[in-house]
């Protein structure tokens, strides 16, 4: 293990670059940690030192196959399997790392395409850092920042993002269900790296999205019944978002597949309590089987009928009150319910025994 910490704090001893003085070429794990000066005693000098140089100044440091490892959430995390450049910058250390991937808690595995850093002993600073899932694909993920390394522990990072797919960052469950490629940019800042000190704002916006095999399209494709209902191609996908711990405000929201469905609105989620009012605007065509629908969904605008949602609950148990109001309008209409019920049953026995009588 090759373990490379700022130069100052290691006492009488430090790199810089010299025309003409010697690389080091290695293939090692390289360890970042913040070190603390304790320095020791320095022992005598034995007979031979005066044929030994004082000090060596080395110009560069090169691997053509290291691991850039650090701690993170107690897990070891890093760059593995990258070419890596170290380059004195007087009394401290730049960083080039080209190659490998990123290995870290949180994040999809990634590919490291290149990244430029600092350490000193007070400041990290990241100059720039370019990862995507696949390195020959036109997505980036590109980011900025530094963070305090001495008594100023304070992070602040920016990113930004193009042609990202979003699977890979879904949970399993809903890797299946959602599809697109992901734009914005994120804005992280906080005065340590801990999550419960952090805030920071973003925007995202969705291009190809789809959503598929949703239980709620399922429902109202069940009760509409039109088939397409169960997928939505959206036109239109993007909102934008500010934290600070422990909530977190979206806004903005907008999806929509035109001439089926829009869903505007906003949602804050305070220590997973969820609050929030949508608007979903519906064409006429998609309402026909839910009688009186005018007095639920009671405005006109854009070619959709509108209502509002208002969202409740938590987000392991979400309760909003359209249900209810859907409920109503059927006991009002006693007719349209039983005829809901034979539909639902016709379409009970053609599944249980594959016939279309």
């Amino acid at each position: 293990m090759l373990t490379l910490s700022p130069p100052n704090s290691i006492p009488g001893a430090y790199f810089s670059g010299n025309g003409g003085s010697p690389a080091c070429v290695c293939n090692r794990d390289v360890e970042i940690q913040i070190y603390e000066a304790n320095p020791e005693a320095v022992p005598g000098k034995p007979w031979f030192a005066i044929f030994l140089p004082n000090r060596v100044y080395l110009e560069k440091i090169e691997s053509e196959q290291a691991n850039i490892t650090w701690r993170f959430r107690d897990e070891r995390a890093g760059f593995f399997g990258t070419q890596l450049l170290v380059t004195p910058n007087g009394r401290d250390f730049e960083y080039v790392a080209t190659g490998g991937r990123l290995k870290m808690a949180v994040v999809p595995d990634l590919e490291l395409r290149r990244t430029h850093l600092l350490i000193t002993k007070t400041l990290l600073t990241l100059y720039d850092l370019d990862l995507a899932s696949d390195s020959r694909s036109a997505e980036s993920i590109r980011a900025q920042g530094h963070a305090g390394l001495g008594q100023d522990r304070s992070v602040d990072v920016k990113a930004n993002f193009n042609s990202v797919p979003i699977r890979q960052w879904l949970p399993a469950e809903w890797k299946g269900r959602l599809k697109g490629s992901a734009f914005g940019d994120i804005h992280w800042t906080g005065k340590d790296p801990k999550l419960e000190s952090s805030s920071g704002e973003g925007s995202l916006r969705f291009r190809d999205g789809r959503i598929d095999d949703v239980p709620l399209l399922n429902k109202l494709a069940e009760l509409a019944q039109k088939k397409s209902f169960e997928r939505l191609d959206l036109n239109e996908c993007s909102l934008s978002l500010a934290w600070r711990y422990p909530e977190i405000d979206i806004k903005d929201i907008t999806i929509e597949e035109k001439g089926k469905l829009r869903i505007e609105g906003e949602i804050s989620i305070k220590r997973r309590v969820l609050r929030g009012t949508i608007k979903l605007g519906l064409t006429s065509e998609y309402l026909d089987w839910l009688p009186n629908p005018e007095e639920v969904f009671s405005r006109r605008s854009g070619g959709y009928l509108w209502t509002n949602i208002h969202l409740s609950g938590t987000i392991d148990e979400p309760r909003q009150d359209l249900s209810q109001r859907v409920i109503e309008l059927f006991k009002e209409s006693p007719g349209a319910y039983l005829g809901l019920l034979f539909r639902q049953f016709g379409d009970w026995l053609k599944r249980a025994f594959g016939g279309d009588e």
